[in-house]
C-alpha cells in the first residue's frame, strides 16, 4: 500500500517535469513562429496549451486524492503543496508561450519584431527554454545549490528585457506606436515566463530546506 502511495507521489514529480517540457517546448516554437512569421507553428502552440491545463488539472486532482485518502504530513505534505504552487507556475508559463503565439497570428503575414530587435528576441526564447529546462530538472534532483543558480540565471533575462526598452526609448526608434507596445508586451512576456522558472526552483529549495526563497518581482 505504501509503495503505491509513494509511487503517487512521484508521478506527480513526473507531470511536472512534462508540464516544464510542454512549456519549454512552446516557448520555443512561439519564438520561431514569431520571427518567421509562421502562422501554421503558431496555431500549433496556441492549442497545445491545452495539454499543458489537463496536465495541471489531472496533478491537482492527484494532490487532492492524496490529501484526503492519506492525511500526509511532513515531507511528503510539504511535496504536495508545493507541487500545486510549481504546477500554477507552469500553466503560467504555458500561458505566456500561447500569448507570444497569439501576436504572431495578429501580426500574421508581416513579422511584428524589427530586425534590430531579431536577435534580443531570439536570444530571450533561448533562455526561456534553457531556464525552465533546469527548473524541471531540479524538480527531480532537488539539487538546492543549481535551483539556487536560477536567480542569477534570470539575471540575464532582466538584462535583455532592459535592451528592448533602450531600443524603445532610443531616438532612432522608427517603428511606430504599434510595434513599440508589441514589442513591450513580447518583452514583458519573456521576463515574466522567466520569472515563472525561477518560482518553480524557488519551491523547490523550499521543499529541500523548509526555507523560504524571496519571489521573483
Amino acid at each position: 500500500m505504501r509503495d503505491a502511495y509513494h509511487e503517487e507521489l512521484h508521478s506527480i514529480s513526473l507531470d511536472l517535469v512534462e508540464m516544464a517540457r510542454l512549456a519549454g517546448s512552446a516557448i520555443g516554437r512561439a519564438t520561431t513562429a514569431l520571427l518567421d512569421a509562421d502562422l501554421r507553428l503558431a496555431e500549433s502552440v496556441i492549442d497545445s496549451d491545452d495539454e499543458i491545463d489537463a496536465l495541471e488539472h489531472g496533478l491537482e486532482q492527484k494532490a487532492i486524492g492524496l490529501l484526503v485518502r492519506q492525511q500526509p504530513v511532513a515531507t511528503d505534505l510539504r511535496l504536495i503543496v508545493t507541487s500545486l504552487k510549481m504546477s500554477a507556475d507552469l500553466e503560467r508559463a504555458g500561458d505566456l508561450a500561447r500569448h507570444i503565439a497569439k501576436l504572431a497570428r495578429l501580426r500574421y503575414p508581416d513579422t511584428m519584431v524589427p530586425a534590430d530587435l531579431h536577435a534580443t528576441v531570439q536570444e530571450m526564447g533561448k533562455l526561456a527554454q534553457r531556464l525552465i529546462a533546469k527548473a524541471g530538472e531540479t524538480v527531480i534532483t532537488r539539487d538546492v545549490a543549481q535551483a539556487k543558480q536560477l536567480e542569477s540565471d534570470d539575471d540575464e533575462m532582466d538584462l535583455l528585457h532592459r535592451t528592448i526598452f533602450q531600443h524603445l526609448l532610443d531616438e532612432r526608434w522608427e517603428h511606430g506606436v504599434e510595434t513599440a507596445v508589441d514589442v513591450t508586451l513580447l518583452g514583458r512576456y519573456y521576463e515574466r515566463f522567466a520569472d515563472h522558472a525561477v518560482s518553480v526552483a524557488n519551491h523547490v529549495v523550499f521543499l529541500v530546506t523548509g526555507e523560504h526563497t524571496a519571489p521573483a518581482p
